[in-house]
């Protein structure tokens, strides 16, 4: 019976199992791919337009000020929905929090284009666009923990890691569709047209992905995994109460490794004030520094699917620890290239970090993060804690600017030593967790578990490669049948 303890109930029937996988993977892209493609096409606005759309002020800086604290706030209702949506996860199913989430993120987006101005209503507007960016942080916070669990209870043993990492290439996905949408039109609509209706247009395409997602999202079977928890009455009252009592310590871990968005900070945030901000003195072109996260998750996108599955290999802990690790002294490198004036090696580090080394962590922990708690405590654990680490990091480019402010000796290595110091922080919660790739899903939570011996491993993997292979074959044959 090993054999099928971590797969679905029906093993009679391969193609079933392997169309469920590759549902549960691609509600994960897509939801992923939507939530983030919102979350980032704000960001953008955020910087180029609801300054003078949004916020009146004698002083251009107060009004640019304001309108990034709307995005910061987007960060402060991350912990309150991975709390919510947690619960409504561990407590409803997967499959329901991740639609909820789904239309929670796609609709409040969709309003922010539908948005009235501060010419037309005067504070209302600002009002409205933060009650709307609180909804969408809220939002946020569910969608990869749901994601990563509803992928990681439909994938088959030995695989976890790479259909988990589909997760994250839908957020880097998102982020290209984000800037493909986005930059195109702020750079060749003339700006009378750009800041009249222009922006309005990213926010409002989110209709066409709430559509495709949901039919996606609906044909996917709840995982077997939770029902299993209700048909025998498992399913906790209070799973977030449960996850502090029993798994603290993973959940201290989770948030320890979540610090690793620190190099998306530096790379995109601080990396860019420091080159293009006229008071630093650097004098970069603003267009290279808009480029440099497109081509990085371009990169990533490619790079995810081959680490996961690297990941279901040799394990999920050395891939985290070397990336953290990596990523770190890299910054370091990243940071010089910049304060030497040298735009191509400044290309090439930030490339080399965000978009490969760092996917070391980034495409594994959808499925490391998970398989550290109970199916009964999973989303509500994961959530909390990842996205109490990940609003920590939302504090780290205040706290560069003010220990590395304009006109600073050793900005490269002040910035760079903070960053390596929380890449190690990652680097030892990740030491100090359990290994997770060869225990069986039924087992995942419990600190004592037992993986299984490599050969055992091996072996089970390539049947669940084969079972794969037999269910496309299974598919085509009842779709030549008519059935």
């Amino acid at each position: 019976m090993a054999e099928i303890s971590d797969r679905a109930p029906d093993l009679a029937h391969p193609s079933h199992v392997v169309r469920q996988s590759k549902k549960a993977a691609a509600s994960g892209w897509i939801g992923s791919a939507l939530e983030y493609y919102d979350f980032f096409i704000y960001a953008t606005a955020a910087s180029l337009v609801f300054p003078q759309i949004f916020f009146t002020s004698n002083n251009p800086t107060v009004a640019i000020v304001a309108s990034l604290a709307t995005y910061g706030v987007g960060y402060v209702a991350r912990p309150i929905g991975a709390f919510v949506l947690g619960h409504w996860g561990d407590t409803h199913g997967r499959k329901n929090v991740l639609i909820l989430c789904m239309f929670l993120m796609g609709l409040s987006t969709m309003a922010v284009g539908l948005l009235p101005t501060y010419q037309q209503v005067g504070v209302l507007a600002p009002t409205l666009l933060v009650i709307l960016r609180l909804i969408q942080g809220f939002a946020v916070a569910g969608e990869i923990s749901g994601a990563s669990s509803m992928i990681l209870e439909h994938a088959p043993f030995g695989r976890r890691g790479f259909y988990a990492s589909f997760t994250l290439q839908g957020v880097q996905a998102g982020q290209i569709l984000a800037a493909a949408v986005f930059l195109p039109l702020a750079a060749y609509m003339p700006d009378e047209a750009f800041n009249s209706w222009g922006w309005r247009i990213p926010f409002l395409l989110s209709f066409i992905v709430i559509i495709a997602g949901y039919i996606i999202r609906r044909e996917v079977d709840e995982t077997p995994a939770f029902a299993e928890e209700g048909e025998h009455g498992e399913i906790p009252r209070a799973p977030i109460i449960q996850a502090f009592k029993e798994n603290w310590q993973d959940m201290l871990r989770v948030i320890c490794m979540a610090l690793m968005n620190v190099i998306a900070v530096v790379t995109a945030i601080f990396g860019a004030a420091y080159a293009v901000q006229p008071a630093y003195g650097i004098g970069f072109h603003k267009d290279v520094y808009l480029w440099i996260p497109v081509l990085g998750n371009i990169l990533a996108v490619l790079i995810i699917p081959f680490v996961g599955n690297l990941s279901d290999k040799i394990g999920r802990r050395p891939l985290i620890i070397g990336g953290a690790l990596a990523t770190g002294l890299l910054s370091f490198a990243y940071l010089y290239a910049i304060s030497i004036r040298n735009v191509p090696l400044a290309i090439v580090m930030s490339l080399l970090m965000w978009g490969v080394v760092y996917q070391g962590y980034n495409a594994v922990f959808p499925s490391f993060y998970p398989e550290l708690f109970p199916t009964r405590t999973r989303v509500s654990a994961m959530a909390v804690s990842q996205n109490v680490g990940t609003t920590i990091t939302a504090l780290l480019p205040a706290l560069f600017a003010a220990v590395a402010p304009p006109g600073s000796a050793n900005i490269p290595l002040t910035v760079g030593g903070i960053t390596f110091a929380i890449t190690v922080v990652a680097a030892l919660a990740a030491m100090s967790a359990r290994e997770t790739y060869r225990v069986h899903l039924r087992d995942l939570g419990r600190p004592g578990a037992v993986p299984v011996p490599k050969e055992e491993y091996e072996r089970l993997r390539e049947q669940s490669i084969r079972d794969a292979g037999l269910g496309k074959t299974s598919e085509a044959g009842m779709h030549k049948a008519g059935i």
